[in-house]
């Protein structure tokens, strides 16, 4: 589009014009040119993607470099909104060497022939250096051996903990640590441990990394119990993963004290809803709840009928309601029967006593979310990225969106204030000005209708004036998702459930003790020598929960 077109429609300009229906005509014309110019640069993006992919079929190149024209030169596909909503903190720079323990103490003296005659010793010079030591070890180990003509059995000494297969545990943890800590590739590490001296083949280091875990697979067990007890409030998002080149999905779930990684084959509600249930079997129960239940509502009314002829309160597992559903109810829709199983499956989540219930899950707008808990708080950010997103092509546009985002990120701010001390005048003034700020009544219709879709939300943006204990994004499961994200980067995916095992499980305890701030090698060491010196990470997550529980008075 020629520049001067775009600076023609400029909001100072449009205001100048008196009449006020020709005002309103050229804003209308603005909108229709608008739309006509994103749909121009949707449908230059795809024909440059259909070519690139004919290019493929007939074994050419397509151009690699294709990108979509953007209007302006500082748009691109950025949304983050972190320079917006930044705050400034006060930089505290950290006393160099302070948490170090010396080991050992050397002192360093100077050859006197190259000192002047009369130089006169006064002092020594501290200095702290930190150094590795990463090399190859063999130990021959002598194990008695005995003998018991009484009972006919030989009686040998066992191994030190931790020492398995031909080698030591340092071997184990090392290996655990750059695998899941430093996303070094198995390849990697065979080729590493050669390297230093070691002789082990590959496999042998794939046992190590997936076999024998059930200890670690049960601190991630007592990780997702005690992470779920210590706050009614959850923050869940999801990635993709590939297991053995079949895509599935890995789920975070975590709160300032852990994060738990569950991959499943699939993301829907009742992937969610295990995920919350920390790998207890699902249940399925029906309730009146269940009958009076918009999802149970559409139903056909002969189904409904059936349905209430069965018991009530009944715990049912996952094969006994399947063949209850085809044996009484044949002829179910596919859609029909999910939502029943969604509905049944959400009940007796939330009557069992098992696993803590969760009451609200801080997440984006994705539709396997809403329903599972007693409420649902959604991510300002993640509905900041949509107006990020527009890329409008007028000045005039341009304009009123720059302006709107100033006024988004300002009413953001005062729900940071909220949060760190809330009053009820405030409560009152941020519920009532969400109203006066999210009224689509601005010039750039595309603008008014993504103010209209965050207006709707009102009630699970605004979560945070009832529970100020709650943060107002979901970056820590983001974050969660990233760690994730980059081992699939490296590693690609697991190929056998014990791998898939594996993963979740080492991630769980990786960004747990993270966010403990406990030394993840150390704490496996200290498992697998099984000195067991160290505090489990569940515990210390129930001992610091009180820290994410909101005062009472």
């Amino acid at each position: 589009m020629p520049v001067e077109v775009s600076g023609m429609l400029d909001q100072t300009l449009l205001n100048r014009v008196q009449d006020p229906e020709v005002r309103q005509a050229i804003r209308l014309l603005a909108n229709l040119f608008e739309e006509a110019l994103t749909e121009n640069d949707t449908l230059k993006a795809e024909i440059q993607r259909l070519k690139d992919e004919i290019n493929r079929l007939k074994g050419e190149h397509g151009d690699p470099g294709a990108k979509r024209k953007r209007p302006e030169p500082d748009k691109t596909d950025d949304h983050s909104s972190e320079a917006e909503r930044k705050e400034r903190k006060p930089r505290n720079k950290r006393e160099k060497n302070a948490n170090l323990n010396v080991d050992r103490t050397e002192t360093l003296e100077m050859d006197k022939a190259d000192l002047p005659p009369d130089a006169q010793f006064k002092c020594y010079e501290t200095v702290l250096i930190q150094d590795l030591v990463f090399k190859a070890e063999t130990v021959e180990v002598q194990r008695a051996r005995y003998y018991s003509a009484s009972t006919g059995r030989t009686y040998l000494t066992p191994l030190p903990p931790g020492c398995t297969t031909g080698f030591g545990p340092n071997v184990k943890a090392i290996a655990l640590t750059l695998h899941h800590l430093g996303n070094v590739s198995q390849k990697a590490l065979h080729t590493l441990f050669l390297n230093v001296g070691l002789d082990i083949s590959a496999g042998q280091i794939s046992n190590l990394l997936i076999k024998g875990q059930d200890a670690f697979h049960q601190e991630k067990r007592e990780i997702g119990l005690a992470g779920l007890s210590s706050t009614p409030w959850q923050q869940i998002d999801d990635t993709f993963t590939s297991v053995d080149g079949v895509n599935h999905h890995a789920h975070v779930i975590c709160n300032p004290l852990y994060s738990r990684y569950e991959t499943l084959a699939h993301k829907d509600r009742l992937s969610v809803l295990d995920v919350l249930l920390n790998g207890q079997a699902r249940a399925f129960v029906l309730t009146p709840e269940v009958l009076a239940s918009e999802a149970i509502c559409k139903l056909p009314q002969k189904w409904q009928r059936a349905l209430a002829g069965w018991p009530q309160f009944e715990r049912w597992d996952e094969a006994t309601v399947t063949k209850m559903i085809d044996t009484k109810l044949p002829t179910l829709s596919p859609q029909g029967r999910k939502s029943l199983l969604e509905q049944m499956a959400v009940a007796a989540y939330q009557s069992q006593g098992n696993v803590p219930v969760i009451d609200m899950l801080i997440c984006d707008d994705a539709p396997q979310f809403p329903g599972l808990t007693e409420a649902i708080a959604l991510c300002w950010v993640h509905d900041a990225r949509h107006y990020t997103k527009l890329v409008p092509h007028l000045d005039c546009h341009r304009e009123t969106q720059t302006e709107f985002r100033k006024r988004y990120w300002a009413y953001y701010d005062r729900l940071l204030e909220y949060r760190k001390a809330p009053t009820v005048p405030m409560r009152e003034a941020l519920w009532r000005d969400f109203d006066d700020l999210f009224v689509p009544t601005t010039p750039y219709e595309h603008l008014n209708f993504r103010i209209k879709q965050t207006a709707a939300n009102k009630d699970e943006l605004l979560q945070v004036l009832d529970r100020p204990e709650i943060p107002l994004h979901n970056n820590a499961s983001e974050l969660a998702v990233r760690f994730r994200v980059r081992k699939r980067d490296v590693s690609f995916g697991p190929r056998t459930r014990d791998g898939v095992a594996a993963w979740d499980t080492f991630q769980t305890i990786a960004a747990t003790a993270k966010k403990l701030g406990v030394s993840f090698m150390a704490y496996i060491t200290d498992r697998i020598t099984q000195k067991n010196a160290l505090p489990s990470l569940s515990s210390i997550i129930t001992e610091r929960a009180n820290t994410l529980r909101p005062a009472t008075t």
